[in-house]
């Protein structure tokens, strides 16, 4: 069986694929899936780092971070508060990276492929699909 070779996934839809998908329902803005855009985003991209920029994990695993730790609220509050900031007027601290594995990650417990079970993203149980896939990116990207 082939897996995707940045996340481990196994084959069916494609990652890629999958997360269009995701994004579709998330710009609907409804519930369950619009509040957590920026978690899955992050998750995202993350576990598919061909997509990030230099330096630029340290923010989505601060994200991340702060909706383990404080919920969809304080990652909206996190994510705003960034979208509000992202000016060249504005001045930002540099930030560093938390203490990481060597290397990319490559294998992760939750992917995108489970946060769709069926390829759909059922709203029954997404939540907590969300959160156990955050969790796990956590996990991989920790030394």
């Amino acid at each position: 069986m082939d897996t995707c070779s940045e996340c481990g996934a196994a084959s069916g839809p494609a990652c890629g694929e999958l997360f269009q998908r995701l994004l579709s329902l998330d710009h609907s803005r409804q519930e369950p899936w619009g509040p957590l855009h920026g978690v899955a985003v992050a998750c995202y991209r993350l576990q598919h780092p061909a997509s990030l920029t230099e330096g630029s994990h340290v923010l989505l695993l601060e994200l991340l971070q702060t909706y383990v730790e404080g919920g969809a609220e304080a990652a909206r509050k996190m994510t705003e508060h960034a979208r509000r900031a992202n000016s060249h007027r504005v001045r930002r601290p540099k930030r560093t990276a938390p203490a990481l594995r060597t290397g990319v990650p490559t294998g992760f417990a939750v992917t995108v492929a489970g946060v769709a079970v069926d390829g759909g993203f059922p709203a029954d149980g997404h939540p907590g699909r969300v959160r156990s896939w955050a969790e796990a990116t956590l996990a991989g990207w920790r030394d």
